[in-house]
């Protein structure tokens, strides 16, 4: 018997010009917009349970904000906090939501009247967004199914020719020997169609929102796939929430003819570009299309949900490691960047690491972390407050007993990167800056399986 009922809102979130823009390991101030940012909504419910899922147009929100806008929206509407799902989308023109998260600056560098402000603007908007979606509950039915945007995501992990890995070693580099790993081309889409009003899409891909580059606001390339979707299609209204992306993103080092227009050599030999972003975003829409009108259409008499906390244990430095650390750490702060030998995308590694061994040389042995598990009928979300790597994904969706399971990354909170094991003996920008041991990764499949497994 199907119960559901599913609401939606959309609410306006762009930054005030002059806000850090968080994404590098060097300060960027917004200096004007290309998209406007937004909370999307959709809240469910069936006769006895509901859930509120929330895609903001940010690139991380951390513990504190994240605690702030939960107890904001559990004021506002009664929900309980295992009912709240909120996820950021990760791009890398977005707003600073907490000092924390601005890469690069000390206190009292950073304008912080204009982020604590933004943050607190931001639990009121999460509210808002809230009691609208709930306000907007209409009878529903859903649909499930999983289409493939090709050629748009590519593993960023390499090995060289010198036997070392590097991440994002620039196109064409001729030492590039093979990509570690393999890529998820899959698209999770989720259709609701509602009694008397709007048709609710939500998709789910993993691929790094890095794209547009500078230092002007953009959604990347979520907003574009929002925007195409929504003009191709009457009466809807979608939302994306991304994936396990931590080890992904658009840079095809093998790029040729057209593969690189609309796109420039950024400062760490990442080509860029917002026109790319709109490819991306388009090719994203389109796999939408492909299966929009052919999904499989489930009933739905319940949803659940559930918080899970695991302990993993930290990755604190070696004591002889620190010297250098704290070295390049002081001149990564100092804006001395240029007096460490190394550049582009290995720069920002080095740059990383010491930051977190600087961070961690005291402890703690071990970190908190809150897995968000949502079943909605047969389909279930997984979120997981960081970045996993595309391995994760690939062993969350192999969860038994469920139509479809959704990865979702940034959500609930952002603890940094989740790397697979092997990424620790071979190195690279990711494994080197994560504030996670060895077998963080393994451990969310486990974890994460189980809260599937409890919640069928």
């Amino acid at each position: 018997m199907n119960t559901l009922k599913a609401g939606f809102s959309r609410v306006n979130i762009t930054p005030s010009l002059g806000i850090p823009v968080v994404g590098y390991f060097q300060p960027r101030y917004a200096s004007g917009v290309l998209d406007e940012l937004e909370i999307n909504a959709l809240a469910l419910a069936t006769e006895k349970d509901k859930v509120l899922l929330m895609s903001a147009d940010l690139c991380q929100i951390k513990k504190a904000e994240q605690d702030a806008a939960c107890e904001a929206i559990c004021a506002a509407t009664g929900l309980t906090p295992d009912q709240i799902f909120i996820h950021s989308t990760h791009t890398h023109t977005g707003p600073s939501v907490s000092l924390e998260g601005v890469a690069g600056l000390v206190d009292g560098e950073a304008p912080s009247e204009e982020v604590a402000l933004y943050s607190k603007q931001l639990c009121s908007k999460f509210a808002d967004a809230a009691v609208m979606a709930l306000a907007d509950l209409k009878p529903a039915k859903m649909g499930w199914a999983v289409s493939k945007a090709p050629n748009i995501a590519f593993v960023r992990r390499f090995r060289m020719k010198d036997g070392k890995v590097r991440t994002n070693p620039g196109v064409g580099n001729p030492d590039i020997l093979h990509p570690i790993g393999d890529v998820d081309e899959r698209v999770n889409v989720l259709r609701f169609d509602r009694e008397g009003a709007e048709t609710i899409v939500l998709a789910n891909f993993g691929d790094h929102p890095d794209v547009v580059g500078g230092d002007l606001i953009s959604g990347d390339w979520p907003t574009l796939y929002r925007h195409r979707l929504e003009k191709c299609l009457d009466n809807v209204k979608t939302l994306f929430f991304n994936g396990a992306q931590g080890d992904v993103n658009h840079v095809n080092v093998n790029a040729k003819h057209g593969d690189l227009n609309d796109m420039f050599h950024d400062f760490d030999d990442v080509a860029r570009g917002y026109g790319h972003a709109r490819h991306m975003g388009n090719v994203v829409a389109g796999a939408v299309l492909q299966v929009y009108d052919k999904v499989n259409y489930v009933d739905v008499d319940s949803i659940r949900s559930k918080l899970y906390t695991v302990s993993i244990p930290s990755n604190m430095p070696k004591p002889e490691d620190m010297p250098l650390a704290r070295k390049y750490n002081e001149l990564h702060l100092a804006g001395r960047d240029d007096e460490i030998p190394f550049e582009a995308m290995e720069l920002t590694t080095v740059v990383a690491e010491a930051g977190r061994m600087v961070l961690l040389e005291n402890g703690p042995e071990a970190f908190d972390m809150k897995l968000t598990g949502v079943a909605i009928g047969s389909v279930a979300l997984l979120g997981i407050p960081g970045e996993p790597f595309n391995g994760v994904g690939l062993g969350l969706k192999q969860a038994e007993g469920w139509d479809m399971v959704l990865p979702c990354c940034l959500t609930n909170g952002s603890q940094g990167y989740f790397p697979m094991q092997d990424a620790y003996t071979e190195g690279g920008y990711e494994a080197r800056s994560s504030r996670f041991k060895a077998g963080v990764a393994e451990r969310i499949i486990a974890e994460g399986t189980k809260l599937l497994d409890e919640l069928r």
